[in-house]
């Protein structure tokens, strides 16, 4: 949804855009902050992790973190980005959760902009109220993987994060954390809105975006994810993200 951009020159003195160089290993607990948070990463792969959900953030796309909501971050490739940092104060974007968003090549710019620019001015003005206004979710995609509450699945999520290429199935993995196949299947579907097959496949396409970003070969990808065939990988990667894996290499 768009936002209406007429914004109140005091409302731009509120929005800072700082630029970085982020290194690859880099951590940070967990943590929140009283302002909100648009986090791109420019040329970097970076992770964001709340209590519940786990995103991979491509230089394609940024993520919205509203104010005081926990997160951690983990840097996959090294590169610069950008953390644009919005007061909470007549804020005209009013999601309460993290929301991904597509940064187009005139947001990149704008956030570009807003970095070189930090002193009052008009033109600053509108270069904020134009950002934000162009801000607008996008439907799930691979960076994003639902974690699960429920400990037995949670299990099963944390182990194929580990190791995506696990290929342990259904049947193993409930007889693993001591339930049956029926109870399995009903919480991934309950607790994450997939099948377990679903899930598993993005979780396998998002550690392939952080082989990619670190310069793994689709072919090494596949194997590393748990793909006999490249082409397998290929296809289940498009038909997640609408790209080749080539496209993030």
């Amino acid at each position: 949804m768009r936002h209406v951009a007429n914004l109140d020159p005091e409302m731009a003195n509120g929005v800072i855009a700082i630029g970085g160089q982020f290194t690859r290993g880099a951590l940070t607990g967990l943590h929140e902050h009283a302002e909100h948070l648009l986090s791109w990463s420019a040329t970097t792969t970076v992770s964001l992790r709340t209590e519940n959900r786990d995103w991979l953030i491509p230089p394609t796309h940024a993520l919205w973190m509203p104010a005081g909501c926990p997160h951690s971050v983990e840097v996959f490739r090294s590169g610069r980005g950008y953390a644009v940092v919005v007061s909470t104060e007549n804020c005209p974007i009013t999601w309460t959760e993290p929301t991904g968003v597509l940064v187009t090549p005139l947001i990149r710019e704008l956030i570009v902009h807003l970095d070189q620019h930090q002193r009052p001015h008009h033109t600053r003005t509108a270069a904020v109220s134009l950002l934000l206004s162009l801000l607008e979710p996008v439907p799930d995609t691979t960076f994003h993987v639902p974690l699960p509450d429920d400990p037995r699945i949670r299990a099963i999520a944390e182990a194929l994060i580990a190791d995506p290429a696990d290929q342990r199935d259904l049947a193993t993995w409930a007889a693993y954390t001591h339930s049956s196949v029926r109870t399995i299947t009903r919480l991934f579907t309950h607790e994450t809105g997939m099948t377990f097959a679903q899930w598993r496949t993005h979780a396998r396409i998002r550690a392939a975006l952080i082989h990619l970003a670190q310069g793994s070969s689709v072919g090494a990808t596949a194997r590393a994810v748990g793909y006999h065939k490249p082409g397998a990988f290929a296809e289940a990667f498009r038909r997640v993200t609408g790209q080749h894996p080539s496209a993030y290499c």
